[in-house]
């Protein structure tokens, strides 16, 4: 991206006084490492930057603790937080518009169309020794990476984050502002979900085993989802206690059962929850899964529409209930 539009359209932003916070990408200090930072004023938007790089969602940070940030700003005069959103990011806020988790009138929306974004853990396992990034660009279908005085050529496939092969919306789906020209976008694919599906029972079985096994249930996936907001979680409840405190098989699977259903019609496949996960549990097969059949049983696609209600929140009266004695 032109970080000289980007810089110029955050400052715009902030020539509107209803504007008190803006939400955008900053250069870490290590390595290839992206930070989340919150700029308050014109002079601040000079940090901004934008690329392949820019993994995470900053959607989560709307709603952590209530909505701190929107509520801090009616104390400050301001009622809007802006925010840079991709393809990924807008089908979280459709969600949480439709949720009446967050108010539309106070989110201004940057939408960047998304190529794709790397995977940190794939980049770094590549380049353990890398300390300073200088820049990572995207050409025909290779990544071009320089860090400490050296270039490098990737091809892109090696990088990109998985969830992003599946990415059937890369261009923001609702925005206040347009960063950059829409990108061409696919339709939706489930061959790996396919394969699986073809696995004999215990196969699947097996293979699940083994990963919930390793889960440290230290609850990153849930705490870096954008649509895992619920004030009362049900996974912490003592009384009555749904699931049990201990790590073992069988409480982490009933664990993320709980929340992949719980995501079923909302999840908005930005991928966080692998994202975070310290042992790479790959729980976007989970989610995926169920917004395959989701869209085929109900034809609805979590976040695509922002006239669409909550899947589980409307119903067709026309629905001939064929599964009722």
């Amino acid at each position: 991206m032109d970080k000289e539009k980007l810089v110029n359209e955050a400052k715009a932003v902030f020539s509107r006084e209803d504007v008190a916070c803006l939400i955008g990408y900053g250069k870490d200090s290590i390595g290839f490492r992206v930070s989340p930072i919150f700029i308050r004023t014109r002079d601040e938007a000079d940090q901004l930057f934008f690329s392949p790089l820019c993994s995470l969602s900053l959607v989560n940070y709307l709603t952590l603790e209530k909505g701190v940030l929107l509520e801090g700003n009616k104390e400050t005069g301001g009622e809007k937080i802006a925010i840079v959103a991709r393809g990924c990011d807008s089908r979280a806020l459709i969600q949480l518009f439709a949720e009446r988790g967050i108010p539309r009138e106070q989110v201004v929306i940057l939408g960047v169309p998304c190529r794709g974004t790397i995977d940190l853990k794939k980049i770094e396992g590549k380049f353990p020794d890398a300390r300073n990034c200088t820049e990572v660009t995207e050409a025909e279908g290779m990544y071009y990476i320089r860090f400490d005085n050296e270039s490098h050529e990737v091809p892109k496939e090696e990088l990109l984050a998985d969830h992003c092969k599946h990415c059937a919306f890369p261009n923001p789906l609702v925005y206040d502002v347009l960063l950059e020209d829409l990108v061409d976008s696919k339709g939706a694919a489930y061959s790996d979900i396919e394969e699986m599906e073809k696995m004999a029972l215990e196969e699947r079985h097996e293979y699940w085993k083994d990963k919930f096994a390793r889960c440290l249930r230290c609850y990153a996936c849930r705490n870096a989802c954008p649509l895992c907001y619920c004030d009362d979680c049900i996974l912490e409840r003592v009384s009555p206690q749904w699931v049990n405190r201990s790590v073992n098989l069988s409480e982490n699977l009933m664990f993320h059962l709980a929340r992949s259903y719980h995501l079923a019609g909302r999840c908005a496949g930005c991928g966080e929850c692998e994202r975070v996960c310290p042992v790479n549990l790959p729980l976007m097969l989970l989610n995926r899964k169920l917004e395959k059949d989701i869209k085929n049983i109900f034809e609805y696609t979590a976040g695509s529409n922002l006239d669409d209600k909550p899947l589980f929140a409307s119903f067709n009266p026309k629905d001939p209930n064929d599964f009722i004695f």
